[in-house]
């Protein structure tokens, strides 16, 4: 770079001024932030930084220049302490991108993170939270019971450490051969019903027995089966047909070659019969509209029920008998959940409104048939009804996450950190242990105290961070059956991993 040779008399830059230690590199930029130099070398020279007196940090930047100001069209670096012009664009010659750069700060976060975690140098939430130090406050009366346990799982949280699981198959060619997109488990936690992307488009399924996660070999068996479908897999839940979680319900979008979209309930005993010829076929399949969620009825009140959330409406099938009933809605519904202890229907909506719906009553025009109303700021994304029904937590495209009151419609709580700007992502609550965990869509899996709503731990994903491997979770106390054991499974690619505390 050219450097001033006019003397004391020519004019310095403001950069020059702020900073005396520092000789100038070049003149001072003008209002769009641009030198007299040509297009060219401006591209690849840096600008000497400012100190921050007002305004806001950029968020891709880490904390050591948090007080340095964001500049349109630039970059800063804390390693070089300059600030880079940005290019529009992916530019082979110069990469300094928006999204190069943002991602260069993702990963390196996520590298360090993993670090600290297989260096176990991660610190309690909680200071001065240890097992011995919860032991005497119980001993001395100092705790109760309930918050001893409490205390005593969030301790287990943040020593838990990641194992892989090593997948078997009786097909060899089955297992890690494609990376799964969505996982789910039953209520006894003894299976996990599979949805894995497949090269050539669509989804393929499978179920996973968990029985083997109680050895000292982390091993599962998965079963695969002769369908598959090219469409989006959009939601999946199990359902109890004939015995309880006997059959998994699907949920598809439009696929490829536009072909239209459509609800499946599968028979899980399509997944285990060793003669393929003795696989029973899908018990029920119909084409749908855009569809984007679906739950099914345990109470005894609307049994074989079903609910899929569409564009702008909800239906109600029941398997049996075929009756449908439409509420029709003024926006999109994204999540859906019954109730077990009442015939309701909870259902959240992009527009962030959620509303509840008695399926013992007959279709009616209009929205006087919402019983229960709340609302958000932006698109809800997922819905969970917390075990006695009177509270629901719910999370939206802006990252909010908020426990509600149905009793008196009021939101309260609040946990903070979790990312989210546009895909659907599910809550998952475990009240037995008190704990709160949900995947941001940056790839980080958080887990909060249900208690306070304390950020307990963030764990970073195993693999680099994209659209494309969010991971999915699933977290219980009895992983792989009544005498199974607690923690965390997290699918990630082609990958299965357990984080056990037990």
């Amino acid at each position: 770079m050219g450097r001033s040779h006019g003397g004391g008399k020519e004019k310095r830059g403001w950069g020059y001024r702020r900073r005396c230690h520092r000789p100038p590199r070049r003149r001072r930029p003008n209002g769009s932030h641009c030198s007299d130099r040509p297009e060219e070398e401006q591209a690849q020279s840096p600008v000497n930084p400012v100190p921050s007196c007002s305004g806001n940090p950029s968020s891709s930047s880490s904390t050591q220049n948090s007080a340095v100001p964001e500049l349109p069209g630039f970059y800063y670096d804390p390693e070089k302490n300059r600030y880079f012009r940005l290019l529009s664009g992916h530019n082979n010659y110069n990469p300094l991108t928006k999204e190069s750069i943002q991602y260069k700060a993702m990963e390196s976060k996520r590298l360090r993170l993993l670090e600290e975690e297989e260096q176990q140098k991660r610190k309690t939430t909680r200071a001065g939270l240890n097992s011995s130090m919860l032991l005497q406050k119980r001993q001395l009366g100092l705790l109760s019971s309930t918050s001893y346990c409490r205390l005593v799982h969030e301790l287990k949280v943040n020593c838990m450490q990641r194992r892989k699981i090593e997948i078997h198959s009786p097909d060899s060619s089955v297992a890690g051969t494609n990376n799964f997109k969505i996982i789910v488990a039953d209520v006894a936690c003894e299976r996990i019903f599979t949805v894995n992307d497949v090269e050539h488009g669509g989804c393929k399924y499978g179920i996973i027995n968990l029985s083997g996660l109680g050895k000292e070999s982390l091993t599962v068996e998965m079963y695969d089966n002769l369908y598959f479908t090219n469409r989006k897999v959009n939601s999946v839940c199990w359902a109890s047909l004939t015995h309880p979680d006997s059959h998994v319900f699907t949920l598809c979008l439009m696929g490829i070659a536009e072909t239209p979209g459509c609800a499946s309930l599968l028979p899980a005993s399509l997944f285990s019969s060793t003669n393929p010829g003795d696989r029973p076929g899908m018990l029920c399949s119909f084409k749908i509209s855009t569809a984007w969620s679906c739950a099914w009825c345990l109470n005894p009140q609307a049994d074989n029920c079903f609910s899929t959330g569409l564009t702008r409406r909800v239906l109600v099938t029941n398997v049996v008998t075929g009756h449908r009933q439409t509420f029709g809605t003024s926006s999109d519904v994204l999540a859906q959940q019954f109730a077990t202890q009442t015939p309701m229907l909870y259902n959240g909506c992009r527009s962030g409104e959620i509303f509840s719906i008695d399926v013992r009553q007959r279709n009616r025009k209009g929205q006087n048939w919402k019983a229960i109303r709340l609302f958000h700021d932006s698109a809800v994304t997922s819905i969970r009804l917390l075990e006695a029904e009177h509270y629901l937590m719910a999370s939206d495209m802006a990252g909010k996450i908020k426990l509600w009151d149905l009793r008196t419609a009021k939101c309260v709580k609040q946990y903070e950190g979790h990312h989210n700007e546009y895909a659907i992502l599910p809550l998952h609550v475990n009240e037995e242990e008190g704990l709160l965990t949900a995947v941001g869509q940056d790839c980080y899996t958080r887990i909060w105290s249900l208690q306070d709503a304390s950020l307990l731990r963030t764990i970073p994903s195993p693999h680099p961070s994209s659209k494309d491997a969010i991971p999915s979770v699933v977290v219980s106390s009895r992983l792989g059956g009544r005498r199974g054991v607690p923690g965390l499974l997290m699918a990630v690619k082609q990958d299965l991993y357990h984080f056990s505390y037990n």
